[in-house]
């Protein structure tokens, strides 16, 4: 296994990176915050939806009696924008192991209207209390070495549009999920991607929720180009990180009326199942 000292020398580290500076949240009274949403999160000048729900998760955290998230279930409404933003949270009930609550993110329209981004649904818990009993059938992504795989650096165009998220990130593609690179995709609906934070930063929960959604849509491979916007997504953390790079692994079996769905499953340096979820996304056909 790689060292994680392979994806940069100096490292940012959790609560002092980029990543957190742009997730912080600043409460404004109960329940309620405030957000600049950073431009350095787009793609295809969309802000990219795996960090928008980090965001939203950040002030959960806040506002709940617990801090880790373990199920997230988001509605997306309309697309954001870079720039100020307002989330309110409401607790809707909490337990002695679980607490659930929901949030909305809103920004202003040209005439100053507020309007709703994304609705979440979510429930929070303690990660570090859950049993370490696993039984599974799920066996981790086959993925070539790092030096083997390619990053947004290698590629042989610009993607159209903003792509500022790939300056953020580390991504190594697996190169048997290129195709659409190339001109030639195969139709599989496969990508899979070692993945980390650009300035060393290792995972935590929060950022579980962006690798999710962080690396190209599988709508590539399987012959379609352009923005995939997300209509829902839904994230289950399954226990907290090792320090190291992450294995992505997301598939579509079905593409059907305009809509495909992506299944993400999440490992870390330890072969253990992280993280897991599930989005449905419009294709944009013709």
């Amino acid at each position: 296994m790689p060292e994680a000292a392979s994806v940069q020398a100096v490292r940012a580290t959790i609560g002092d990176s980029e990543f957190d500076r742009d997730t912080a949240v600043t409460p404004r009274g109960a329940g309620v915050y405030d957000i600049d949403l950073s431009a350095g999160w787009t793609i295809i000048n969309a802000v990219n939806g795996g960090y928008l729900l980090a965001v939203l998760g950040r002030a959960l955290a806040d506002a709940l009696p617990h801090s880790d998230p373990f199920t997230v279930s988001a509605h997306y409404l309309t697309a954001s924008q870079p720039g100020p933003a307002v989330i309110r949270t409401e607790l809707v009930r909490t337990g002695r192991t679980l607490s659930t609550g929901q949030a909305s993110l809103f920004q202003y329209d040209d005439e100053g209207r507020e309007v709703e981004r994304i609705r979440v649904l979510a429930s929070y818990g303690d990660l570090d209390s859950l049993p370490d009993d696993v039984r599974t059938t799920a066996l981790p992504p086959v993925i070539p070495p790092m030096d083997q795989c390619f990053g947004p650096q290698d590629a042989p165009a610009p993607i159209p549009g903003s792509s500022a998220i790939t300056d953020r990130l580390f991504l190594k593609l697996d190169p048997a999920t290129l195709g659409w690179a190339l001109g030639a995709p195969s139709g599989k609906g496969e990508m899979r991607s070692w993945f980390g934070l650009a300035d060393g930063r290792d995972a935590d929960p929060l950022s579980l929720l962006l690798a999710v959604d962080a690396l190209p849509p599988t709508a590539f491979e399987i012959g379609l180009s352009g923005w995939v916007p997300t209509v829902e997504l839904t994230v289950h953390v399954r226990c907290r990180p090792a320090p190291g790079p992450l294995r992505v692994s997301i598939t579509t079996r079905n593409l059907a009326g305009g809509f495909l769905e992506e299944d993400a499953e999440v490992w870390d340096s330890q072969d253990r199942l992280v993280a897991q979820s599930r989005q449905l996304a419009r294709a944009r056909l013709g």
